[in-house]
């Protein structure tokens, strides 16, 4: 790295982190199309690298959080535990990923999500639908008051949000992304959770599935170091900021706010893939 690369990467961490907390993300969706495509990094040590500092955000974002007392830790820690096994797969599966492939691969991922997410902003289901929720095969009822007296009441199948999670971890490790881009969607549309808790809820379980996954990367020898440390300097700041900034943003404006963004990117990323 040259002496200018430094304060541009935190610079940049700065904004990954921000926007990434802010929509409930660890921000690999944002740095793993930079590392491709501007910094020309093979796939693996831009998954690599990107998982190191997902962690970092992730970590920081979620003491925030927890703060805000928006975190549901019952569901979340299991969640983030069926990670685990998905997360190790993943990280050797990825070293037989090609440059084109994997940005097919992510492209495609990140333009199904933006299309869910722009057409079915918020989560609605009806009296009838929420009715035949009731205790039992798995299915939990949260309640949640956050630190500014919000309510938040929801009921979900919990094990059907462990094996989703399982797969979570796996597409995590191996493109780099922290599995907030499926998570929070799939936690506000099909589990029920109300935006800001699935946010808050995400960021914690990225802890331990980026955690598993940057170290699992590290070992083989796939982090870029010194960007990854000033990358990660930026995003500490950064997602206390996005934190922040959650409090004053609607439920539904942070899921827009995260279409448009996967739009962007995973849009890039297929014009390098199938024209470049």
């Amino acid at each position: 790295m040259t002496l200018w690369e430094y304060p541009a990467f935190a610079f940049f961490g700065l904004l990954v982190g921000t926007y990434g907390t802010l929509v409930g993300l660890g921000g690999g969706f944002i740095i793993v199309p930079v590392l491709l495509l501007v910094y020309q990094a093979s796939p693996q040590d831009t998954v690599g690298t990107s998982l190191a500092v997902v962690f970092l955000n992730a970590a920081s974002g979620t003491v925030s959080y927890i703060r805000q007392k928006r975190v549901d830790f019952r569901s979340g820690t299991k969640f983030a535990l069926a990670t685990v096994p998905g997360a190790l797969i993943g990280t050797y599966l990825s070293t037989y990923l090609t440059s084109r492939l994997f940005s097919l691969a992510f492209g495609l991922l990140m333009v199904a999500a933006s299309a869910f997410l722009i057409w079915k902003p918020e989560a609605r289901r009806s009296p009838d639908a929420m009715a035949q929720l009731t205790p039992r095969n798995g299915v939990v009822t949260r309640r949640l008051v956050d630190e500014g007296g919000n309510v938040f009441v929801y009921t979900f199948n919990e094990r059907g949000g462990i094996v989703l999670s399982f797969f979570v971890g796996f597409l995590s490790s191996i493109l780099g992304i922290g599995g907030g881009i499926i998570h929070v969607p799939a936690l506000i549309h099909i589990f029920s959770f109300p935006a800001h808790v699935a946010t808050a809820t995400s960021q914690f379980i990225l802890v331990v599935s980026t955690g598993v996954g940057a170290t699992s990367h590290l070992t083989l020898g796939q982090v870029m170091i010194p960007q990854a440390l000033s990358m990660g300097v930026g995003v500490v700041a950064g997602a206390q900021l996005g934190a922040a900034l959650s409090r004053r943003v609607r439920g539904a404006w942070i899921v827009r706010l995260l279409a448009v963004a996967l739009l962007l990117a995973g849009g890039r990323l297929l014009w390098e893939a199938v024209v470049a």
